[in-house]
């Protein structure tokens, strides 16, 4: 018999048991929405209000009533954007969007940096300011930089606003994006909307690959590897040697990149299930060959929103080149400051905002001599690019996941200082199947391209009962080798 109690229970918000994609209410979750979606797919409005429905519902399991500033956000963006439009008057079109403006960033300010200005006005000033009890809404960032995209595309006369306030709020909440991103903007997602749901193999092949891959990179390597490994390194890397540090750093920049593009891909696959194409976020990151081309690779969706909405305005390239350096590395402190209120992140981000402006220092060298590098010598350098890049990306990762400064120079001295490499037979018997996992997960990264449209096309050609039994096989596969509770995704926290 069922416990209705329990079962009540289990649909309210738990804060200490947050709703993942890797959890299993999901499954169960996601297995009502499709029965539901499927039932009014025909009906553009029943489509809109059901997926609108159930993303708001996932939003509250995730975090509770912060559930009302998602519905908030859109109906004042909503609103502003329209009469953004209406009104003839240039100057009025712009206060009303430095109106918007202030209301976006002031509410992301307001749970994200208060606390962290009031403890630099407490150390500055010797104040004794309480900190306020507050807890940061799960996807603010994310929406919140969707809703400043949307209304800045409408008085730029580059897309109209949105006339149907539903369909507005089914962008912006669409569940499969609304906590991790991609930051999808309104002018590639809304004109889906319309659209008759339609999907073919393909799209159902794509979407399996994209599902199974994310839960694989999320569950099996990045999960294991932080669990059982990486955690132990940073808690307190005083007690590691530089070799288990230096480990530790390669095993987080798997870690880190397995979580979020992991949590990507889903995002992406359940998209695709359901009519809707939403633009990757990722594109093997760690192949790159210099600092320029991993901002292409890695994040892309906030490397462009960046660039099109903060570089571009703050003059960009077209103000000579020592203004088109200090807004390089501008734009990146405040990416840094985007992912939290915190010295390490601002710290992340002027190091990253350097080294591309030196890297575009380099670029510019080059092109002005018109030098080339081909054959041997040409190869040579592009591993050694992949080497340098990869190696500055992971010692820049240190600060971004090192609690303190403090904790961040223990390591890098612990590696500088204290390497002890005659360790490694005794550290390999410990954590063999840690560093196989590791070496399985960046081997996966730096397979070619056409090995995944292989692998998608494959999936793609699975009749439906093969690619149910697929799906089911695996998700049993990873019941058995997940943690017992679910580890909360890197980038919930911004």
């Amino acid at each position: 018999m069922i416990d209705v109690n329990k079962l009540f229970d289990l649909l309210l918000y738990d804060p200490n048991d947050p709703v993942l994609f890797n959890s299993a209410f999901f499954f169960y979750y996601f297995a009502v929405f499709l029965l539901c979606y499927l039932a009014v797919h025909k009906s553009k409005t029943g489509r809109v209000w059901v997926y609108t429905l159930f993303s708001l519902y996932f939003f509250y399991k995730a975090c509770g009533y912060y559930v009302g500033l998602v519905i908030l956000s859109a109906i004042v963006d909503f609103n502003l954007s329209k009469w953004i439009h209406r009104t003839p008057k240039k100057s009025t079109k712009k206060l009303l969007l430095i109106f918007s403006i202030i209301l976006n960033i002031g509410l992301l300010f307001y749970f994200k940096y208060t606390n962290f200005f009031i403890g630099i006005l407490n150390d500055f000033a010797a104040g004794s300011i309480p900190l306020l009890k507050l807890t940061l809404p799960i996807g603010i960032s994310f929406y919140t930089f969707e809703n400043l995209s949307y209304t800045i595309d409408v008085y730029r006369d580059e897309i109209e606003p949105v006339d149907n306030f539903m369909d507005y709020l089914f962008f912006l909440s669409f569940f499969p994006k609304l906590m991790m991103g991609p930051i999808v903007r309104a002018a590639d997602f809304i004109p889906q909307i319309s659209q008759p749901y339609v999907i073919d193999s393909d799209d159902i092949g794509k979407g399996m690959y994209l599902i199974i891959s994310g839960l694989f990179k999320k569950i099996v390597i990045s999960d294991f590897i932080y669990l059982n490994f990486v955690q132990y390194i940073f808690d307190d890397p005083s007690k590691h040697t530089g070799l288990e540090c230096l480990l530790g750093v390669y095993g987080y920049a798997l870690v880190i990149y397995c979580d979020f593009s992991g949590y990507s891909d889903m995002a992406l696959g359940i998209a695709r299930w359901t009519g809707f194409k939403i633009p990757p976020n990722f594109n093997s990151p760690y192949q790159s060959r210099s600092i320029t081309e991993f901002w292409r690779r890695w994040h892309i969706s906030l490397s462009s929103w960046l660039r099109d909405y903060l570089y571009i305005p703050l003059g960009g390239n077209r103000k000579g080149k020592v203004r088109q350096y200090i807004n390089l590395a501008l734009t990146m402190l405040i990416g840094g400051f985007w992912h939290g209120a915190s010295w390490n992140f601002i710290f992340w981000g002027g190091m990253h905002g350097s080294m591309l402006a030196i890297d575009k220092v380099r670029i510019d060298y080059l092109k002005k001599r018109q030098i080339q590098f081909g054959g041997f010598s040409g190869g040579l350098l592009k591993v050694l690019g992949v080497l340098f890049t990869f190696h500055f990306v992971c010692f820049c990762w240190i600060f971004f996941k090192a609690a303190t400064f403090h904790d961040a120079w223990a390591l890098i001295h612990q590696i500088a200082y204290d390497f002890q490499p005659e360790i490694w037979p005794e550290l390999y018997t410990g954590y063999t199947a840690v560093f196989w996992v590791m070496v399985m997960g960046f081997v996966l990264h730096f397979m070619p391209a056409k090995a995944e449209l292989s692998m998608e096309n494959i999936y793609s050609k699975l009749p439906v009962v093969a690619s149910v039994a697929v799906m089911v096989a695996f998700v049993w596969l990873l019941a058995q080798v997940k943690s017992t509770q679910p580890m909360i995704p890197i980038y919930f926290q911004f």
